[in-house]
């Protein structure tokens, strides 16, 4: 019978190393390579480490009672004397047959282990790069739907930064920011408002003057020899009798003056609406310069305010330099139409100075325009005035244009064309105005970024 071990002599045993070459009666529980690797489960209480598998007993894997502490089960060693299994021998019961890895369902985890991850199922991977597609042509639908709205705000941002420098000249002198913005907002009204006196009651005019006098230019087709002998063969004024008289011409006529008015209502709202968007972005253009140079990384920031600040600066400089030669073109042609006493001077001033806004072909529409009414004068006049508008246009292109445009934008001719009509190709003529500018900032970012950049690689 063993002499029972009393308990400073069990304690001195355990922390008293094992002797050189005897065997060692402390058994290590077998682990696997799933265990080793295996990651926290996640709960919805967080990520759940499960505790170290129990060895297997004699009759199979060990089990514990619902509510009882987790606690290591004596090994088969340790049960049968403390003398260690022979050397190359397995473990009975469920340890070879994986009932070390089985482990205990702890009770944190009442509906069971969770399943494999699906983030490799090629359905899944499919499903998600659907959606992808489907979201990209969603934003695409969502921007060309928004296309008419997108283009005011672009406008409005390109106005506000035209008119700044007009602002910051008032400024220097000594005039608050927001009473500045209020004198210039307020020109820029006067301005429309002029151009709608001028320019709607002479349409209004000749359109009445056009539908009094229709009958008398009917009664001349009449009595025109070709136009005779044509409604002889082919019975042309009859036919254009029958299609007045009948109904399908009112109707027509009727739709084609609401589309008219629909498309005034509209100009008259875009107007607006880009008068409105241009007040509020020439107040907030600080604040909006500020928050999109946070956007960008500190270590970055000075170089990006530069540029941004450059950038800025000569799109204003644009702006407020074709405003300032639009309006020389406008103020010129007043006074020429008035001395040849061409009819509606005041208007046709105007639309000159519009459409010298339009780079490369904006002069030559206004040109046009105001020399076929004063063709309409005498042949005398209408010669006169395509002289006029031919050496403007040298004494523009060659002395006024380089003279203000000078200290605002340095762009290539070739790049200026090229902007031009890829910009009016994508925006119309709106287009047209913007591609100048914005080939201004990209020559600008290629000359102080990208080929710096080249060079030191």
């Amino acid at each position: 019978m063993p002499e029972p071990i009393s308990a400073d002599r069990a304690t001195a045993a355990a922390a008293s190393p094992p002797a050189t070459g005897a065997p060692s009666t402390e058994t290590v529980a077998p682990s696997t390579s799933a265990e080793a690797t295996a990651e926290p489960i996640l709960t919805s209480a967080g990520p759940l480490v499960l505790p170290d598998p129990l060895p297997a007993g004699p009759g199979g894997p060990a089990t514990v009672p619902a509510g009882a502490a987790t606690a290591p089960v004596p090994s088969e060693a340790a049960s049968s004397g403390g003398e260690p299994p022979a050397p190359g021998a397995s473990s009975s019961g469920g340890a070879s047959s994986g009932g070390a890895s089985s482990g205990v369902v702890p009770n944190s985890l009442p509906f069971g282990r969770p399943g494999r991850s699906m983030s490799n199922n090629p359905f899944v991977f499919g499903f998600t790069a659907a959606l992808g597609v489907l979201t990209a042509w969603w934003l695409v639908q969502a921007v060309a739907s928004a296309s008419s709205v997108l283009i005011l705000i672009i406008v409005s941002i390109f106005l506000a930064i035209g008119l700044n420098p007009a602002v910051e000249v008032l400024q220097r002198r000594n005039v608050p920011r927001v009473a500045a913005i209020t004198a210039v907002f307020l020109c820029v009204i006067l301005v429309f408002v002029v151009f709608g006196l001028a320019v709607v009651p002479p349409l209004t005019t000749q359109s009445a003057q056009f539908v009094d006098q229709l009958p008398q230019y009917v009664q001349e087709l009449q009595n025109n020899p070709l136009i005779r002998d044509l409604d002889q063969r082919f019975q042309l004024l009859e036919k254009l009798q029958t299609y007045v008289t009948s109904g399908d011409f009112g109707t027509q006529m009727f739709g084609g003056v609401l589309g008219i008015g629909t498309v005034l209502i509209g100009a008259v709202f875009n107007s607006l609406t880009v008068l409105v968007l241009t007040l509020y972005f020439l107040g907030s253009l600080k604040s909006l310069k500020r928050m999109a140079y946070r956007l960008v990384p500190r270590s970055r920031r000075t170089r990006a305010t530069l540029l941004g600040d450059q950038i800025i600066d000569s799109i204003g400089g644009y702006v407020a330099g074709n405003l300032i030669i639009s309006l020389i073109a406008g103020v010129t042609t007043f006074f020429f139409l008035s001395i040849m006493q061409v009819p509606y001077a005041l208007a046709l001033s105007l639309i000159v100075a519009l459409t010298d806004l339009i780079p490369l072909v904006g002069a030559f529409i206004g040109a046009g325009v105001a020399s076929l009414v004063g063709f309409f004068v005498s042949p005398t006049v209408g010669i006169v005035c395509l002289v006029f508008f031919t050496i403007y246009q040298q004494i523009e292109n060659y002395w006024i244009a380089p003279t203000v445009m000078k200290s605002s934008v340095d762009v290539p001719p070739l790049a200026t064309i090229v902007g031009a009509l890829l910009g009016g190709a994508l925006l119309g003529v709106v287009g047209a105005l913007l591609g100048i500018p914005m080939v201004a900032a990209i020559l600008l970012i290629l000359r102080e970024v990208v080929l710096p950049r080249q060079e030191r690689a």
